[in-house]
């Protein structure tokens, strides 16, 4: 364990400014200006520059704040020889400015990256370069032995103290991320027994009842078929036979509802190709398929449902071309017929008459748009939704 926490990189988190709350961040933004302050006036301070003096030093503290800002980032994303490397340059910094008399600057940095590499360095690396930036300053530092020794001991003090400080914070940000995601996964999970406990109660209710529906159709029609054959007789059959399609339709479809509120979902294309196969037609899919939010999967799937439903009604036999497109932030479902329409009949107007308003009103919802209209051949409906 002491080996461990000897060589291993604070963690991500601890080393990330989104752990930080606005006060911390606030101390920190004042302790750069005030460091990148001090550098500049102990750079400028010591004597006339002239204009070549001044820009060299005006370019030597914006490349020691561009260096630090790499040592940052290769920090963050634990690379240590890089880490090291822009260590070792800053330091190397630090003696070239007291080389050239700027002692103030050379002191900041030292004990900067003395602090640094204890906060944000394996403990294996930190403390060399720790060692190696405070002897360096006391090698400089004129003001006795004593308060040479309490300054780098505040020092070290100081930076390991941040150090715990990150790896608190990190600690409670990663627990508080736990949190969430175990809050999302029981709201899913309970989300889920609803919706299971909803899919029994349907297949309790409806499915039984047209399972039932069916076994008393089919009985209808055996016996009307006895019958001797006749102009009465073979529009009943008609219309029984009729009944028991859209009876066996409506089982269907309360299973592949029923599947739906499982999580037991086919893919969309795999359902519109099952349900343009009683009709004659096709299904064209374009664009990068991907898999869709379940609030757009049902919209595209109900929207088709209830096109090709008023396709058979209204213009039975027409062929059908349904095209699903993938676009790069919704998808699109076109379903087109081609065909005369015949004239409306009973069983035509046996719907309640608003499904197109229905359809129009589910896209609404998902931000999305719906356009039913008369085509060129036959009738266009056309669905866009975010996806």
């Amino acid at each position: 364990m002491t080996r461990i926490a000897w060589t291993s990189w604070p963690s991500r988190e601890a080393l990330s400014r989104r752990s930080r709350t606005r006060p911390r961040a606030a101390i920190a933004w004042t302790v750069r200006v005030l460091v990148l302050t001090l550098m500049l006036w102990g750079t400028f301070t010591n004597g006339r520059f002239g204009p070549w003096e001044v820009l060299a030093g005006l370019l030597g503290v914006a490349g020691c704040a561009w260096t630090a800002r790499a040592f940052y980032r290769t920090s963050l994303e634990h690379r240590l020889w890089p880490s090291l490397g822009l260590m070792a340059l800053l330091l190397a910094v630090a003696f070239g400015a007291q080389q050239a008399g700027a002692g103030l600057p050379a002191v900041v940095l030292w004990c900067g990256c003395a602090v640094t590499a204890l906060e944000r360095l394996p403990l294996s690396a930190g403390v060399p370069a720790t060692a190696v930036a405070l002897a360096a300053y006391a090698a400089v530092n004129t003001d006795g032995w004593l308060t040479t020794a309490a300054t780098t001991a505040g020092l070290c003090l100081a930076g390991y103290v941040l150090r715990l400080d990150a790896e608190a914070r990190g600690s409670a940000q990663r627990l508080l991320a736990q949190e969430r995601a175990a809050r999302v996964a029981e709201a899913e999970s309970a989300a889920l027994d609803e919706r299971s406990r909803i899919a029994r109660e349907i297949h309790d209710v409806l499915a039984h009842s047209l399972s039932a529906q069916l076994v008393h159709l089919e009985a209808a029609r055996l016996l009307i078929e006895r019958e001797p054959s006749g102009e009465f007789r073979d529009q009943v059959l008609e219309r029984v036979v009729a009944a028991r399609s859209m009876a066996r339709e409506g089982l269907a479809e309360t299973r592949q509802a029923l599947s739906a509120l499982r999580g037991e979902v086919t893919p969309v294309e795999d359902f519109l190709r099952q349900l343009v196969t009683a009709e004659p037609g096709e299904v064209v899919v374009a664009g990068e398929r991907r898999q869709l939010t379940a609030e757009a999967s049902q919209a595209v799937r109900r929207v088709a449902q209830e096109a090709l439903t008023n396709v058979r009604k209204h213009a039975p036999g027409a062929t059908v071309l349904v095209r699903l497109e993938y676009l790069p932030d919704e998808v699109a479902l076109e379903v087109r017929d081609r065909g005369g329409r015949r004239p409306v009949d009973e069983l035509a107007v046996s719907g309640s008459g608003y499904g197109l308003l229905g359809m129009k009103e589910r896209a609404e919802l998902l931000g999305g748009t719906l356009e039913a209209a008369p085509g060129e051949e036959g009738f266009v409906v056309s669905l866009r939704v975010p996806a």
